[in-house]
């Protein structure tokens, strides 16, 4: 099976983000949950990107850098919003890499290099009105036209974090799809 790193929301590694974790475990992955806010977790969006802002959106792609070297390369890298950035840097600049799983954000590629690396496939999950999500749908667009191993998957409604089903923007049926879709891309690699 496949080796994942998935990185968390700014809210933090939720029971949400655990019980996702745990979903793909049971279908065989490997899945490993980096904690980038040291065991802190936060009660709202509001509150966990006032303590990124503190520590500096460089500092926590970096940190799910490092926490990623400790790990086998030949990994896909996937992340909730926030954790997109770690996810990926990874995807497009580790040599190894064997997919990505962006969940509620896309960061341009051109962030960390000049184009998508071939052979690294991509699927980028959103809200269609999302509004955290349309500054990124943009480069969500670009990343899918540039690149032949990208899929975007918009659900409707315009809940931020629709996939952590510890938190009140939970939407099931959204999140059971992209739960299905993701175990499908797994399962590809």
């Amino acid at each position: 099976m496949t080796e994942v790193v998935l990185f968390h929301h700014s809210q933090g590694l939720t029971p949400g983000v655990a019980a996702f974790a745990d979903e793909l475990r049971a279908v065989g992955h490997t899945v490993h949950t980096p904690d980038l806010f040291d065991g802190r977790t936060f009660d709202s969006l509001e509150e966990g990107q006032g303590h990124v802002e503190q520590i500096g959106f460089g500092e926590i792609t970096e940190r799910g850098v490092r926490a990623a070297e400790l790990l086998p390369p030949d990994a896909v890298y996937a992340g909730f919003s926030l954790g997109v950035l770690p996810a990926q840097k990874l995807a497009q600049t580790r040599a190894g890499a064997r997919g990505a799983l962006l969940f509620h954000a896309c960061i341009p590629v051109s962030e960390f290099g000049a184009a998508w690396p071939d052979g690294v496939p991509v699927q980028v999950h959103a809200k269609e009105a999302d509004p955290f999500f349309a500054e990124d749908i943009g480069a969500a667009r670009a990343l899918v036209s540039d690149c032949a191993d990208a899929e975007m998957f918009l659900y409707p409604g315009d809940q931020h974090l629709f996939a952590d089903n510890s938190l009140s923007s939970y939407d099931p049926d959204a999140a059971k799809l992209l739960t299905r879709r993701a175990i499908e891309f797994l399962g590809s690699r």
